[in-house]
């Protein structure tokens, strides 16, 4: 690990000034993923900010109905709160579906929305990656990519997003909350993680002035039809090959609103909303289920090791959807 400078921020106009007023700059709070990042020399920062004593570590009622999860939320916390648990039983059991114990007791949540992706080739510096080292080459496009994108890839990267945790927000159309030097402002969850692109070393819309002090969840949490479902190689501490989140609104067996979300599978947690409304108005059944899966594999580009991820996810949307809906019925 190479040598850095450190400074405490008590609030978070503090952190902002001190990530804006040194050069090569990061926030550290649970370091989860930053450290490893550090120890193999793959980031190096000039200088960390520990945001851990800065008062963002409560779960709190909005004035909307929703829930506001603060940034400094350890993702164990978040998964066994009592709201939580009642609320978006989605996303608790989509956190607990990551890492291990270990990792979530210490994992925050704003943290996990930037985490970045396990590539082996981007961990592997012997190799080429343009999100490590931009204008490299990708050397998984040629290289061993089974667990690597179907959707949203570029010639640049195809890497996928690691995050659990990301997948369930995502279905449940949260909004980060952030703040930096011009002040604060929402960011959509479905903006938060960029595709690659000509740009895959950028995995967020963030700015590197900007941190992140909470992530509000909308007062739906379609806590009676949900469920998570990850396809992995072991049965825990593995990341998904596919993920999905699935959540239903059922009136006398009619679909009144749908959310999938996608994990393992993208640059970022992955939506097809035209795809999800072909579900509306339409009885919660197998054959619906199946035209839903079969839209959103369509556009699906697969690479020499990963072909099986398209009927994988296609399968595990409808086996989600068809357990959604008998969820709590």
């Amino acid at each position: 690990m190479r040598p850095f400078s450190y400074s405490r921020a008590e609030d978070i106009d503090t952190a902002v000034n001190e990530v804006t007023a040194h050069e090569d700059a990061r926030f550290i709070a649970g370091g989860t993923n930053l450290l490893d990042l550090m120890k193999i020399d793959v980031i190096h920062p000039q200088h960390l900010v520990d945001i851990t004593h800065i008062a963002h570590d409560t779960i709190e009622n909005t004035e909307d109905g929703g829930l506001r999860l603060g940034a400094l939320v350890t993702n164990a916390d978040t998964a066994y709160h009592p709201e939580v648990e009642k609320r978006y039983p989605l996303l608790a059991h989509a956190i607990l579906a990551g890492a291990s114990p270990q990792l979530r007791n210490k994992a925050t949540d704003g943290g996990n929305l930037l985490q970045r992706t396990r590539c082996y080739y981007f961990y592997d510096k012997t190799t080429a990656c343009n999100k490590r080292e931009p204008g490299s080459g990708c050397a998984a496009i040629d290289g061993y990519n089974r667990l690597h994108a179907i959707f949203g890839a570029s010639e640049h990267c195809i890497a996928t997003h690691p995050s659990d945790m990301c997948v369930a927000l995502a279905a449940l159309d949260a909004r980060v909350q952030v703040t930096g030097p011009d002040g604060s402002r929402t960011i959509p969850f479905e903006d938060f993680h960029r595709l690659p692109g000509d740009t895959p070393e950028k995995d967020t819309n963030l700015r590197e002035d900007e941190i992140i002090t909470s992530v509000d969840l909308p007062p739906k949490g379609f806590a009676d039809h949900y469920t998570y479902i990850k396809n992995r190689d072991r049965a825990s501490y593995a990341f998904a090959l596919v993920s999905v989140a699935a959540t239903l609104e059922i009136e006398d067996n009619v679909i009144k609103d749908a959310r999938i979300a996608l994990g393992g599978v993208a640059h970022k947690p992955w939506r097809n909303k035209e795809a999800e409304s072909l579900l509306i108005d339409k009885p919660a059944d197998r054959d619906g289920f199946q035209a839903v899966a079969a839209a959103i594999v369509k556009e699906a580009k697969s690479f020499r090791y990963n072909e099986f991820k398209i009927e994988l996810a296609r399968r595990s949307i409808v086996r989600a959807l068809m357990e959604a809906s008998q969820t709590y019925q």
